[in-house]
């Protein structure tokens, strides 16, 4: 049976860059590899996106991050474009990222972490590549980005 495409699903990250210029990240591990993403995840009906990335984060994180109302950068992502197209040929997702700061709270497990997720880890710009950091195309973005020059918003169809 041929699975039908619903559209497109918004998502919703955070970046968060402390002063050793490390990047906060999640680490994952699927069947193939162990990998870092963004903080967030998907919207839900009804919520912003500054409630998206809050709720996302209390989950994955344990706490809610301040959250700057400025959009940093947007990424597609269309499944059938990329690596692994057997698997997200149906996916499209796009991205919106904002700048943060951790907030109340001690940072630890979530209340409701990801499907993999085995821990966080902050890492230094400089090593993201090193880590298998996803999307991959983001890091030049994120390295001018973490020296204070301006960037592009939209990425594009990126992994």
């Amino acid at each position: 049976m041929e699975q039908q495409s619903i559209g497109p699903r918004n998502s919703c990250k955070v970046i968060v860059i402390n002063d050793r210029n490390e990047l906060l990240t999640i680490k994952k591990k699927d069947e193939k590899e162990i990998y870092h993403v963004l903080p967030g995840g998907g919207q839900h009906h009804g919520e912003t996106f500054i409630e998206t990335v809050r709720r996302e984060c209390k989950e994955e994180l344990g706490i809610e991050p301040k959250i700057e109302e400025e959009i940093v950068f947007i990424r597609e992502y269309i499944g059938k474009n990329h690596e692994f197209p057997s698997h997200h040929e149906h996916v499209h997702q796009i991205e919106f990222m904002f700048r943060g700061e951790l907030g109340e709270g001690s940072l630890g497990h979530g209340v409701e972490e990801d499907a993999g997720q085995i821990g966080i880890e902050w890492i230094k710009i400089e090593e993201l590549e090193r880590k298998n950091f996803y999307p991959k195309e983001l890091i030049p973005a994120l390295a001018q980005y973490a020296m204070g020059r301006k960037c592009k918003i939209y990425m594009g169809d990126i992994n």
